[in-house]
């Protein structure tokens, strides 16, 4: 499998500092799941965040530190997070989608449009970033449109084109209100990707305007 499109330095960096929003969080990971490139460069920048934080100075602390960590213990404890469940879909069924993410709960298939289905992905931590798989029919060509957020798209199975280029199985793509574009799903096989978006999509044209009130993603 030859992987030609990744998140950028600055997405990885994120990911490496922990500063991704929890659903762009799973959608790097996955990513990186099939991508021993991207991997590797955030080995990089976890022992480079790791040495530079080795080499800074002690800090003082006050001298109230430790009746303020005692007052604390009396407070409510925050519920634990959610426990990963049994794998609820199997390779088989979702070929490609990391580990990880099969263990968490999802929803229904639902129609959005002729050939194209998507299921929510529920996400054990609160986010602002919706997940959800996109699972678009051989040959089918999406309205052209942008966005009025971020989203990124991990092709898991069979492959799209778009002005961008070919993505296929490992594929990062990355859109925002700065791109239009307008995937067209290869012939042969359905694509299948994970998806991580906020905002909404912003269709392009008068059947687009047309489209848009009925369009939920």
């Amino acid at each position: 499998m030859s992987i030609e499109h990744h998140p950028d330095d600055l997405m990885l960096a994120g990911f490496a500092a922990g500063t991704l929003d929890h659903g762009q969080h799973v959608a790097i990971a996955t990513h990186l799941a099939a991508c021993p490139k991207c991997r590797d460069f955030v080995r990089v920048l976890e022992q480079t965040g790791g040495a530079m934080l080795s080499r800074l100075p002690p800090a003082p602390m006050s001298s109230t530190a430790f009746e303020h960590i005692q007052s604390r213990l009396t407070e409510p404890m925050s519920p634990a997070p959610i426990a990963l469940s049994p794998a609820s879909v199997s390779e088989s069924e979702i070929p490609g989608l990391p580990e990880f993410v099969r263990r968490y709960r999802f929803g229904k298939w639902i129609w959005v449009a002729p050939s194209v289905h998507m299921r929510p992905i529920l996400l054990p931590h609160p986010s602002d970033t919706r997940v959800f798989l996109l699972r678009s029919g051989s040959g089918t060509k999406m309205l052209e449109h942008s966005h009025s957020g971020v989203e990124m798209t991990c092709v898991l199975s069979g492959a799209f084109r778009h002005e961008g280029g070919r993505f296929g199985p490992g594929d990062f793509d990355f859109g925002d209100d700065t791109v239009d574009h307008q995937p067209v799903v290869d012939d042969g096989q359905e694509c299948i990707c994970l998806v991580a978006m906020q905002g909404e999509l912003r269709l392009n044209g008068l059947v687009g305007r047309l489209i848009q009130p009925f369009l939920r993603l």
